[in-house]
């Protein structure tokens, strides 16, 4: 393990190469399990044009099982005064003056905190901030800061556990503005290098390059040296890991992570869009419970067995558990039980009606389970874990009634931190199937960013 004073410099004399790199050992909490959470930020900078967007959306994809949002320092630009545009030419874009440092302070803080934020919208055209619309920004495992300047400021720095600096040739970087500025901001190529040496090339000598002493990582040619950037990536894998629910409780399967597949992302963002349609929500969400009860089915006891084929041959395969069932925790459970009768014919399904808030004292309403259901494997069915006490009260009673808690896998749609802990420390024995794990509980113990009732959305009772 590389000490803080330790640097590496991985050079090569063709190809991509890595430079620069000095690990930054970041204080972890891995005795404390049950402490928030702490995103992990990354500042990139460099100078105009460098590619640092370029390299920030390939970490994005390569941390596809991650939730990574991307904080702008040009949507803090600080809108021009009638002054100001009246001689828009001599404004210096490039000077530190022209953001809006504290605000940019105060989103990132609050989204350290886990507390979502709105990014204000810039208009490059009229150089003017948007008045009515903002981009919405929640919270997440990574937050990746970029801009020109974003390692001008100490209090901006010591937001970051790493920072990049994209170095790239300095003809490159006009080449590549001037074609971004006539096409994408409506300038011609004559201000745009007037531009470029009125202001942007010595705010790049005064404020952009000085600032490279600070990068823990310098990439050379931003998004061409795939080596630097897949090292970035297994280095921020690596501090990500220390508070992956799935490290504290192995049996904890988070589907999205074990498959890396982003149809499931892309089938999340649909249920959890408020405007997709009754249709749409359900059948989406059939998709993704059929996935779920699938891969839930895939951590059961099985046997070896042979068979014979039509060409006569041996094939060597396995037997599915025989004592199998399932039981839904009533009334959003049972929105996966046609996914589970489809995979395994003729199982038999039970139920428990849990009420959240008690009865005169008692929370269980209803139950009704097959009678051997002690010599049976069961999967248990609920959408979502949120707090975990329902679903506590629901296991304890299997239990009771002779079910191993090894037997019992627990299938959901979404989990919420809390109730995984919840559920883990109770009935470390217990497998967890997910399809993702959301970021906490708030105040009214609902799921963020979640999907809202999720039973109501399903059977149509939310209108």
């Amino acid at each position: 393990m590389p000490t803080p004073e330790m640097e590496y410099v991985l050079e090569a004399a063709s190809g991509a190469h890595f430079s620069g790199l000095r690990y930054v050992l970041l204080q972890s909490s891995e005795s404390e399990e049950n402490k928030p959470k702490q995103p992990f930020v990354i500042g990139v900078s460099g100078g105009t044009a460098s590619g640092k967007t370029t390299v920030c959306d390939m970490i994005i994809q390569q941390l596809h099982d991650h939730r990574v949002v991307l904080v702008n320092q040009d949507s803090f630009y600080r809108g021009l005064t009638a002054e100001e545009l009246e001689h828009v030419q001599e404004y210096n874009f490039d000077h530190p003056d022209a953001f809006d440092t504290e605000q940019l302070l105060e989103c990132v803080g609050k989204l350290k905190c886990g507390h979502s934020v709105q990014v204000p919208i810039y208009d490059f055209k009229r150089h003017q901030r948007s008045s009515d619309a903002f981009r919405q920004v929640n919270a997440s495992d990574v937050i990746i800061l970029e801009g020109i300047l974003v390692f001008h400021d100490q209090r901006v720095r010591n937001l970051m556990n790493m920072k990049i600096f994209v170095d790239t040739d300095a003809d490159i970087r006009l080449a590549r503005r001037i074609r971004r500025d006539t096409v994408e901001r409506g300038r011609d190529i004559n201000s745009v290098l007037e531009q470029y040496a009125k202001f942007v090339k010595p705010a790049f000598d005064d404020f952009v390059l000085p600032s490279k002493k600070y990068a823990d990582v310098i990439i050379p040619r931003g998004g061409d040296n795939h080596v630097a950037i897949d090292l970035i990536v297994q280095h921020i894998r690596t501090k990500l890991g220390q508070h992956d629910l799935c490290k504290i409780y192995p049996n904890v399967v988070n589907l999205h992570i074990t498959t890396a597949d982003e149809q499931i992302r892309g089938m999340h963002t649909l249920i959890r869009d408020c405007e997709i349609s009754k249709h749409d929500f359900v059948f989406y969400s059939d998709r993704l419970i059929r996935l779920v009860v699938e891969h839930g089915l895939g951590h059961l006891p099985f046997t070896e067995k042979q068979v014979i084929t039509p060409t006569g041959s041996v094939y060597t395969g396995v037997d599915f558990c025989k004592k199998l069932c399932g039981v839904s925790i009533i009334r959003s459970g049972e929105s996966m039980e046609n996914a589970l009768r489809a995979c395994c014919k003729g199982i038999k399904i039970g139920k428990i009606l849990i009420h959240r808030d008690g009865d005169n004292g008692k929370q269980l309403i209803y139950e009704k389970l097959p009678k051997d259901i002690s010599e049976r494997h069961v999967l248990l069915l609920d959408p979502v874990l949120a707090t975990g006490n329902s679903a506590g009260q629901a296991i304890e009673l299997l239990i009771q009634k002779g079910v191993p808690e090894s037997h019992i896998i627990f299938l959901n749609l979404i989990s919420a931190p809390e109730g995984i802990h919840t559920v883990c420390k109770r009935f470390p024995s217990l497998k967890i199937v997910t399809s993702e794990i959301d970021v906490a509980l708030n105040e009214e113990y609902r799921v963020i960013p979640g999907m809202g009732e999720f039973g109501d959305r399903y059977f149509g009772t939310d209108d």
